[in-house]
């Protein structure tokens, strides 16, 4: 006989699937970039600067979801070779803000290319319906996930 108060307790496998999921599109994510010459830090970091234009580090930081400090590295790596530039705030000489050169933005275009051909890829089984769908459910996963208290 089963003991249905155990098996109510049993994982699914889904925390599992998602993270081969996540190792996997990590590693082949690494490959596509790095066939371009960046990191994927360095692809998630250019994609904010283009949608959120003028950053200060930290915020930087927290949209990429990467430690202050590994900003500040990534930071001056891409500025090095010319793919982003620092800004004086107007009105704050103390804060900096951080932009997307147009050589960075010509290379971000490159790396979009390469993502959205692993995403094709990635999703080649999966109708347009169903893709929503899967885009649909994930938001709300990490939504849910998010809003945990432990």
């Amino acid at each position: 006989m089963k003991n249905t108060a155990t098996a109510q307790h049993r994982p699914t496998g889904i925390a599992y699937l998602i993270g081969r999921i996540d190792h996997v599109l990590s590693r082949r994510l690494r490959d596509s970039l790095g066939a371009i010459g960046l990191t994927a830090a360095q692809y998630t970091a250019l994609s904010v600067l283009e949608t959120q234009q003028r950053l200060s580090n930290a915020q930087l930081a927290e949209r990429s979801m990467i430690s202050p400090q590994s900003a500040n590295e990534i930071v001056k790596a891409m500025e090095a070779r010319g793919w982003i530039a620092r800004q004086p705030d107007a009105n704050h000489g103390r804060i900096i803000h951080l932009r997307l050169t147009d050589e960075g933005g010509a290379l971000l275009r490159q790396c979009h290319a390469a993502v959205a051909q692993m995403e094709q890829a990635m999703l080649a089984e999966l109708d347009d319906g169903q893709r929503g769908d899967l885009q649909t459910q994930l938001r709300q996963v990490l939504r849910s996930l998010s809003a945990m208290v432990l």
